[in-house]
C-alpha cells in the first residue's frame, strides 16, 4: 500500500534554522530514511516552500480564482512530505514515529494511503 506521510511543521521555526541547524537536522532524518530507501520503499521526499511561495486556484462562481498565498492561515503547515510503501498502516506509523523524534521543527506527521490514478515514471 502506499502512503503520502505529510509532515506539519511551525515554518517561522523551520526556516529560521542555521545551517548547522539544518544539517544537523537533515542528518538524523537521512538516518532514518537510509533502511528503508535500502528496500526500495522509500519514495520521492520533498520539503515544500515557505506559504509565502504558495499561490492558490479556488473556484470562483464564474471563473477560477488565483490567490497569493495558501489557501488557509494556520499555526502549522504543511511543509514536506513522504511518498512510502509499506504493507501495513503500523509500519508507516512506526516509520513516522521515527521521523517525529529526530526532527525537532516538526508537529505532526498526517498518514494517508493513496493510489495512482495514471502510473508512469514518476509514479515508480
Amino acid at each position: 500500500m502506499l502512503y503520502a506521510i505529510l509532515c506539519y511543521a511551525h515554518e517561522e521555526t523551520v526556516f529560521a534554522w542555521t545551517q548547522e541547524e539544518e544539517a544537523a537536522v537533515m542528518e538524523k532524518l537521512y538516518a532514518v530514511q537510509e533502511p528503508l530507501a535500502k528496500s526500495g520503499k522509500l519514495g520521492p521526499v520533498g520539503r515544500l516552500m515557505p506559504t509565502t511561495a504558495a499561490t492558490t486556484v479556488r473556484k470562483g462562481k464564474d471563473e477560477p480564482l488565483v490567490i497569493d498565498g495558501p489557501f488557509a492561515e494556520t499555526k502549522e503547515a504543511l511543509l514536506g512530505f513522504y511518498v512510502v510503501d509499506f504493507e501495513t498502516l503500523e509500519e508507516a506509523v512506526a516509520f513516522s514515529k521515527q521521523l517525529s523524534a529526530v526532527n525537532p521543527g516538526s508537529t505532526s506527521y498526517e498518514i494517508r494511503p493513496f493510489y495512482v490514478f495514471r502510473p508512469g515514471d514518476a509514479a515508480s
